[in-house]
């Protein structure tokens, strides 16, 4: 599986007012994206991790914002906190059950401008076939052409960066061991860059 950013802001691209109707975006093939979480650690530290394996693509309706699409599938035995006891736990049965359970899955459902370049994009968030609603707030921080493309002929295209934030309660999704010593919430941490289809 190819390594790719997930999660949020397909709309809130459309808020710009530069993508063309219907146009299909995928993310940067040479990276610049990351899918982080951070939690509460016995009220002692806050804690990070990440995701490794992803892929995913969206599609930007400009006339229609609503029918805008963004889809994500992660690899949940990418999981990386850096403490390799700790990784092996959570691919337990004890947390994502990777062996049974090898992809968490984010689809669009709604979008809502809140600003110019804001927006808040709902979707349904399934872990270990447990599928919830999860809101983003999504910032899209440019969209245009790549400001390597006078530098490098693989950066002539037009691209978009986002950042988006959100909240995910573990106990939603059966990954709740621990809790609440170790907090129920989680962060979700997602910056991308993404490039336009040009087929």
């Amino acid at each position: 599986m190819k390594r790719m950013p997930v999660l949020a802001a397909a709309a809130a691209l459309t808020l710009a007012g530069a993508a063309h109707a219907a146009d299909t975006y995928r993310f940067d093939p040479n990276g610049h994206h990351d899918i982080l979480f951070s939690y509460d650690h016995l009220g002692q530290s806050r804690t990070f991790g990440r995701f490794g394996a992803y892929e995913g693509t969206f599609t930007i309706d400009a006339g229609n914002p609503q029918a805008s699409r963004f889809e994500v599938t992660i690899e949940a035995a990418s999981i990386d906190t850096g403490i390799e006891a700790l990784d092996a736990h959570l691919r337990s049965a004890d947390f994502f059950a990777v062996d049974t359970h090898p992809t968490i899955t984010f689809v669009s459902t709604a979008v809502e401008p809140t600003g110019e370049k804001t927006a808040r994009v709902t979707g349904d968030l399934t872990i270990k076939e447990n599928t919830r609603p999860v809101t983003l707030e999504v910032t899209l921080n440019y969209l245009g052409r790549h400001k390597l493309a006078d530098f490098a002929p693989q950066y002539d295209v037009e691209v978009a960066g986002f950042s988006a934030r959100g909240i995910v309660s573990r106990s939603d999704f059966d990954v709740a061991m621990a809790a609440p010593m170790v907090s129920d919430e989680v962060e979700l941490i997602i910056e991308a860059e993404l490039f336009r289809d040009e087929g």
